[in-house]
């Protein structure tokens, strides 16, 4: 049973968690380890049950009325909870979202760190979002703009590819490039910084092209 399981351990990393004889409600909505719903009773009468199935009762939402519990192994419920935290801080990671800077006249070597950025957030699974940002008279160049961020893109097309088209917001141009999924980060570090540049250019050129 779980209090054999239960260790200092287990319980510091985690918000408490009410179980077996700890749940002092006046009565409990129980549910069984299918997830089927056993119905209102008594703490007492869950607990019989969890004890005839080798099982632990663990209240999953105390604040419910009446709180709700389960009739699970607790071992496989802590279990099930790291697991979900597990997966919602690596979907975090994969939304994250990291800001490139640029202006009109960024220098090539300015432009060349960058890029070397995007592509190293790109490889760790994040999106890239471009901002190249105007001063005075220069958003009346936007077509140079509009030239620096396709260039821009094309150069990580091996790694990324755009999401969002570049667009004005206010006095920037943005643009968000995505993480290619099928792109490993294996093949990604074994090319030369020639192979890509010779790749990019090669894409830039095809997508100059007329059809």
């Amino acid at each position: 049973m779980a209090k054999r399981r239960s260790s200092r351990r287990s319980t510091s990393r985690t918000p408490r968690v009410r179980i077996n004889e700890q749940i002092r409600a006046p009565q409990v909505r129980v549910v069984d380890e299918s997830g089927k719903q056993l119905g209102i009773m008594t703490p007492s009468e869950a607990l019989r049950l969890a004890r005839e199935r080798d099982l632990d009762l663990v209240e999953v939402a105390p604040k419910a009325d009446p709180p709700v519990c389960r009739l699970i192994d607790y071992g496989k419920y802590q279990y099930e909870q790291t697991k979900r935290q597990r997966q919602a801080r690596k979907a975090q990671k994969q939304i994250e979202v990291k800001e490139i800077r640029l202006r009109p006249k960024t220098s090539e070597h300015d432009t060349e760190v960058r890029l070397k950025q995007a592509r190293k957030f790109l490889e760790s699974g994040a999106k890239v979002k471009v901002r190249l940002r105007f001063r005075g008279r220069e958003i009346q160049h936007a077509d140079v703009a509009l030239r620096i961020m396709n260039d821009f893109a094309a150069e990580l097309a091996d790694v990324g590819e755009v999401e969002v088209r570049p667009n004005m917001e206010g006095r920037s141009l943005l643009m968000i490039i995505a993480p290619r999924s099928q792109v490993k980060k294996s093949a990604s570090k074994s090319k030369s910084p020639q192979q890509s540049q010779e790749k990019a250019e090669k894409k830039a050129q095809n997508a100059k092209k007329p059809g």
